[in-house]
């Protein structure tokens, strides 16, 4: 219980101090203009309250990563309480609350337009393409997730769920953003709530043992296949850092009425995000007994993590606690996937500048993105998720180097807080792609790892030589 403690309350303190010192770097101005009055358009851009668009931002971000990928990352052992902590606090909270701020600072424009002002216009032209396209995967894999999860708790038919599901999302990417959005997401995001306070009562109060971090060694029943680096990096990514949430963040620029809002909005909801990954992680742990029984559990339910999430709900909440909680876990999926659709949506628009008021202007965008999306969605769920994995964590790699471009613009000495993460999960993503039969197949080799190492030295130098070359010549922030 200990380390699980001492991470639980590291977590909360991080809001209060390293979430400062992100706001004295940035010097957030609260006079400064924001997009939802310089840009309001009544659709996209409107002025939200600030707790109205936290519970938007927590339940965007939030997908099945905090709760499947904890319970997947649970396998390894406690070694994935330290990185929900610290990827949490120094990645995945920087990298939200930095991304956040820039779009802001940008009248609220999309990811892919931020990445090509600092990055340049042939990583534009790339983001163009992998961003929507990721967005697309991220809705497809949050149609299946919550549909199989109602299907097994209800009589409906799960193609019945899927239908319905897809429905809410059409309707909630054209709306506006302050009619389904803006209106029941307070309702979800008390579910989500509920479910993580539930469970923290449960780990409190329950005869259950939290495993201590006595060691880092690897606990997972498949270690030598899946070795801790990279493999939990992209395990666990929404608890702890995900690219994904840059793309959710802009949404949110475009309603908030000051900067001074970033730090609850962006740090504030990451931080809630990996407390609940946290809390699910060591839940998946003490539940079954051990790290040692978790392992037995997911191998004969073929490591299918919304088998346990069923389980450990009903039988520790009772049945209205598990009610709740469960709904708490169908929700997390669905809100992220309606803004997922929206996201790509408005990345669609902005770079064919075109206008989103009209409501026919925007299921010309919508249609044809759904139309994808749903064929994806019959496609092996298994090929879907593990690629989506590694590519979610891929982006969170360009969004870093992205900040690191606009740190060293505005000749900030803090540049190193961004630059340590981006040089980590570039070598991730590189020696992932050599170890991981995903990609080259050449498991936990130590020349898997130096060809990772090479890869992450070519792209990060090259990168740098790009924004010294920006810095040299003068390009503004």
């Amino acid at each position: 219980m200990i380390t699980f403690l001492v991470c639980l309350f590291i977590l909360i303190a991080s809001y209060f101090l390293y979430g400062r010192v992100l706001e004295r770097i940035v010097g957030v101005d609260a006079a400064a203009e924001v997009p939802s009055k310089t840009h309001y358009d009544g659709v996209d851009f409107m002025p939200l309250p600030r707790w109205r668009i936290f519970l938007i931002q927590l339940l965007n971000i939030a997908g099945t990563g905090p709760i499947f990928g904890a319970i997947l990352g649970a396998c390894y052992g406690p070694v994935a309480f330290l990185w929900i902590t610290i990827g949490g606090i120094f990645m995945g909270a920087m990298h939200d609350f930095m991304s956040g701020v820039i779009s802001l600072r940008n009248g609220g424009q999309s990811l892919p337009e931020i990445i090509g002002k600092y990055l340049g216009r042939g990583m534009h032209r790339f983001t163009l393409v992998v961003i929507p396209v990721l967005m697309i995967l991220v809705g497809a894999v949050f149609i299946v997730t919550p549909s199989q999860i109602l299907t097994d708790k209800t009589d409906l038919p799960y193609l019945v769920w899927v239908a319905v599901i897809i429905v809410y999302y059409f309707v909630a990417t054209v709306l506006p953003v302050d009619k389904i959005i803006g209106k029941i997401y307070p309702v979800f995001g008390a579910a989500l709530i509920f479910m993580a306070i539930a469970l923290l009562g449960v780990l409190f109060f329950g005869d259950y043992r939290i495993p201590e971090l006595t060691t880092l060694d690897n606990m997972h029943f498949n270690a030598s296949k899946l070795p801790i680096v990279p493999t939990l990096f992209i395990s666990i990514a929404c608890g702890a850092i995900s690219g994904f949430h840059a793309t959710q963040s802009p949404l949110m620029a475009r309603c908030m009425t000051s900067e001074c809002q970033s730090r609850p909005i962006f740090f504030g909801a990451m931080i809630s995000e990996s407390i609940i990954a946290l809390i699910w992680a060591a839940m998946a742990m003490a539940f079954f007994g051990g790290v040692e029984q978790l392992n037995d559990f997911m191998r004969e339910n073929g490591s299918n993590a919304g088998v346990a999430v069923s389980i450990i709900c009903d039988t520790t909440l009772g049945r209205v606690g598990s009610i709740f909680a469960i709904l708490g876990v169908v929700i997390a999926p669905i809100t992220s996937g309606d803004t997922a659709f929206r996201s790509a949506r408005l990345i669609i628009a902005d770079m064919i500048k075109y206008d989103q008021k009209p409501v026919y202007k925007r299921l010309v965008v919508s249609l044809p993105l759904f139309a994808i999306g749903v064929f994806i969605a019959f496609v092996d769920f298994d090929v879907i998720w593990r690629y989506f994995a590694w590519s979610n964590q891929a982006l969170s790699v360009i969004t870093l180097w992205m900040i690191t471009a606009w740190l060293m613009r505005k000749h900030s000495r803090a540049v190193i807080l961004s630059l340590v993460p981006a040089l980590i999960m570039t070598y991730v993503c590189s020696s992932f792609i050599f170890v991981s039969n995903q990609f080259v197949g050449m498991g936990a080799t130590e020349l898997a790892y130096l060809y990772g190492a090479a890869m992450t030295a070519v792209i990060s130098g090259l990168l740098m030589l790009k924004i010294h070359k920006d810095v040299k010549r003068g390009a503004t922030i």
